[in-house]
């Protein structure tokens, strides 16, 4: 028992260092940009997966760009996210923080979170012998769980990984991270394309 108590302690002890190391780095980061390669996996379908390359700006300045052959581009300017698919030449518009259903996950994604104040965090070990560090944030207002991997040298994250009720999974991995370069603010303005139809989304849609 002493032993399984001791255990347990240290565990903590060292998810309370890893949240800690990375608020630091995650607010000392502001900017950056990565490839990224997105996979879906829904219950007793095929995984999908597609790629492009991100870039952010603090706070809450985000462009997503998708790789053929199904480009998209997703914008945020820091108070509307803006997405836009080619193929149906159709735009959906909505406010940034409607777009996340919690807060705390809305306030990491946007930059103005706080990781130790708005979740619990645990070490986890999911077997990809990747060589990262597994943090399981849990939203103390209630919520998905989100799985970081984060690179135990530069403290990047360069895993993301979230699952809805319905059992669908993200699996966001990043790579070539870059960090606080200069981007300019036009990255992260939107302009909608001639002829496009504009979906406006309310929240909880």
């Amino acid at each position: 028992m002493l032993a399984l108590i001791a255990a347990g302690w240290a565990q903590a002890s060292d998810s309370t260092s890893l949240v800690g190391r990375l608020q630091h780095h995650y607010r000392s980061t502001d900017s950056f940009t990565a490839h990224f390669v997105e996979t879906l996996t829904s219950p007793g379908g095929a995984p999908r997966q597609r790629s492009g390359n991100v870039a952010y700006r603090r706070p809450g300045m985000i462009r997503w760009e998708f790789d053929a052959p199904q480009p998209e581009t997703i914008v945020a300017d820091g108070a509307t996210l803006y997405d836009y698919d080619p193929g149906l030449n159709q735009v959906v518009e909505m406010s940034e923080r409607s777009a996340f259903k919690n807060r705390s996950i809305a306030a990491f994604i946007l930059g103005v979170g706080d990781l130790e104040r708005d979740f619990d965090g645990q070490t986890v070990s999911d077997g990809a012998n990747d060589e990262l560090d597994h943090l399981m944030l849990t939203p103390k207002d209630g919520g998905a769980k989100i799985e970081l991997g984060v690179d135990s040298k530069t403290l990047n994250i360069t895993r993301l990984r979230t699952a809805d009720a319905l059992g669908n999974v993200t699996d966001l991995q990043l790579s070539d991270i870059q960090r606080n370069v200069t981007l300019q603010a036009s990255i992260f303005s939107f302009t909608v394309p001639p002829g496009a139809d504009i979906v406006n989304a309310a929240p909880g849609h």
